[in-house]
């Protein structure tokens, strides 16, 4: 076992240090090799070294630089070397932490690290915590609690009823909210058609004043960080008319959350806090390997209620339960590396990288427009529209942006426009990067 995962250790390293040699994008001949795996299931074992030799050969060409300096795709952070550390750790400990009595440390780092995130993103102290997979689910846990609440206010048990039957829901929603909201909505059976649509501003920005008036069970659902352009929703007048109805008020704060860690930028989540709910990912701007996401509820009990588990032969103690607050039993322990990458980084370390990505970002739009692209939006935080020109300019240049390999940005429809997206959330991004991806981008803009 020490042999093997020396040589895996020496394998990664490999691939980390020639990711600055190589493409941001997989070659074609890379993909062509993924044929390879088309294979029926081997009748005979292989060794284990045999096993990562091919995991390696075919597997690495293929990957997507996302640990890379330069991969600004989908707001995707790289891993911090402390994360990736711990992560690799976790994996040699195999816990599951959705028992205390399965694993102490598991669920020890879960109970630190909540009050540490509460702190840092400036959530209400006391608020209850759950650790997901990504922001779909963080969503789905949020709203959960709140469909509970909603409905307990109305007189409905839906734990223990179910939906048929139940009062109405009322949901509200910006008319930009991203697509893992809608999802999560439709899982939790509150629909994807018929949520209200509020109308947005230039920006993407719910605007508070349309929001309808509100009567019986109602959550209105707003935006920490467009996904597009970086924007955040009113939080304190869309709060102050959500509890004026008596409506539950929630944050899908995938990315724009972790503002709230940089003096500079804390001033957009003003108001964020007197929501009941919120949802944020790790694996974006914390830099944490995937899948990692977190769901925060102001009511503890409430989230609690909401994915309550019962068995006899489950041991509950007096520590923190985590199964009680997510929607998984069996799952790894994420809150490993999320501990590791706030130990690492520290206050002033976790606000140097948000301030650090978006004074990048402000260099890729500065540099882009004097070459003379077109930025679409007002820079807030790290995410940039770029247009080129129209829609078919705009994704001939974004091919030619990812073929060349320098660096990889992605195509997004924006308000009737296309546009090439730069999200700048990686911690391993230098001022070089940008500058040789600027570069790269105008170079493909000229052809």
């Amino acid at each position: 076992m020490r042999a093997l995962l020396n040589l895996t250790a020496e394998t990664a390293a490999r691939y980390l240090e020639n990711l600055e040699e190589r493409s941001v994008a997989p070659s074609p001949e890379a993909l062509v090799g993924l044929t390879e795996l088309d294979e029926p299931l081997p009748e005979l074992p292989m060794a284990a070294e045999s096993v990562l030799e091919t995991l390696d050969r075919i597997g690495s060409p293929a990957t997507v630089g996302m640990a890379g300096r330069r991969y600004f795709g989908f707001v995707i952070g790289g891993s911090l070397p402390a994360a990736l550390a711990a992560n690799w750790l976790a994996g040699a400990w195999d816990q599951c932490p959705g028992l205390f009595a399965a694993s102490p440390i598991g669920t020890k780092l879960e109970e630190v690290c909540l009050g540490w995130l509460l702190d840092v993103l400036k959530l209400p102290a006391g608020s209850g915590g759950a650790y997901v997979t990504g922001a779909t689910v963080a969503n789905f846990t949020a709203l959960a609690a709140a469909r509970h609440t909603v409905l307990a206010r109305a007189g409905w048990d839906v734990e223990a009823d179910g939906l048929f039957g139940a009062p109405p829901i009322t949901v509200v929603v910006g008319d930009e909210a991203h697509p893992s909201l809608i999802k999560a909505l439709g899982m939790l059976g509150l629909g994807r058609s018929r949520v209200l649509r509020v109308p947005v501003d230039s920006q993407g920005r719910m605007l508070a004043t349309a929001l309808p008036p509100l009567k019986g069970p109602a959550i209105v659902c707003m935006q920490a960080g467009n996904v597009n352009t970086g924007a955040f929703d009113p939080a304190v007048e869309i709060c102050e008319r959500a509890h004026l109805s008596g409506a539950w008020a929630h944050v899908d704060g995938a990315f724009g959350l972790w503002a709230a860690a940089s003096p500079q930028y804390v001033h957009l989540v003003a108001g964020v806090a007197d929501a009941d709910s919120w949802a944020t990912d790790a694996h974006k701007w914390l830099n944490v390997p995937y899948d990692s996401g977190l769901a925060f509820v102001r009511d503890a009990a409430a989230l609690k209620k909401a994915m309550s588990l019962t068995a006899a032969y489950l041991p509950q103690g007096r520590h923190r339960e985590p199964s009680q607050y997510t929607p998984e039993l069996s799952r790894r322990a994420r809150g490993v590396e999320i501990w590791a990458a706030l130990k690492s980084l520290g206050r002033t370390g976790l606000a140097d990288l948000i301030e650090r990505n978006c004074r990048f970002a402000r260099r890729f739009a500065a540099a882009l427009q004097q070459g003379g692209c077109e930025i679409l939006n007002e820079m807030g935080l790290n995410q940039v529209l770029v247009s080129f020109g129209d829609a078919a300019r705009t994704l001939q240049v974004i091919e030619r942006v990812q073929c060349d390999g320098t660096c990889w940005c992605g195509p997004t429809d924006w308000q009737g426009r296309t546009a090439m997206r730069i999200s700048v959330s990686s911690w391993a991004t230098r001022d070089e990067d940008v500058e040789r991806s600027v570069t790269a981008i105008l170079r493909a803009a000229a052809v």
